[in-house]
């Protein structure tokens, strides 16, 4: 299998390692290689999280600069920071209203680039349904709706029911679910 590189972002409390679990889980299932390292900023809730996820033949467990596939930011300034990890035609996924992402700024050389970017209001979904500390799963969900990257809706969704508390499972596959339903309406 030909390496798929990931980075995510956001802050302390979004639950970023949650979401690194889940992804790093369903590509073990799967029989892929898998090598991972989170780099704390600020260590309380609200400092700057990044996780790196590596699949594939890797010898080592840090996306370099220029090599990530995938960029996938629960926080919109989080996702303009770690741009330069992205590889040319790579994808950001972010927590970001579609109307302001990305700035115009920043457009033009997302364009040059040739980097896809997508957002959706991941926060908003959760908070619309009563968990509002579940934007990670709206995002996640959004992001397996356009079936880029090994692993597929279905093998995200069984690492979720995995994974979960009992008392949370229900709400995880709701918020997952959205996310993806919001996907697959952009995707078409």
């Amino acid at each position: 299998m030909e390496t798929v590189n990931i980075v995510l972002g956001g802050l302390g409390g979004q639950g970023i390692l949650f979401m690194t679990k889940v992804l790093a889980q369903a590509a073990l299932k799967k029989g892929l290689r898998t090598m991972g390292a989170e780099t704390h900023g600020m260590a309380q809730r609200g400092g700057s999280v990044i996780s790196h996820l590596r699949f594939g033949d890797v010898e080592s467990s840090l996306v370099r600069t220029g090599s990530a596939h995938y960029l996938l930011a629960l926080e919109e300034n989080e996702a303009y920071r770690n741009i330069p990890f992205l590889v040319r035609g790579g994808s950001i996924y972010a927590n970001a209203k579609t109307d302001r992402f990305p700035r115009p700024e920043v457009k033009s050389y997302l364009d040059k680039m040739g980097i896809i970017y997508r957002s959706v209001p991941a926060e908003e979904i959760a908070m619309g349904l009563g968990a509002p500390m579940s934007s990670n799963l709206a995002l996640l969900g959004f992001f397996s709706a356009f079936r880029e990257g090994p692993l597929t809706y279905e093998e995200l969704r069984e690492t979720i029911d995995q994974v979960s508390p009992d008392r949370f499972k229900e709400m995880n596959f709701k918020i997952f679910d959205t996310g993806f339903e919001e996907g697959s309406k952009e995707r078409q």
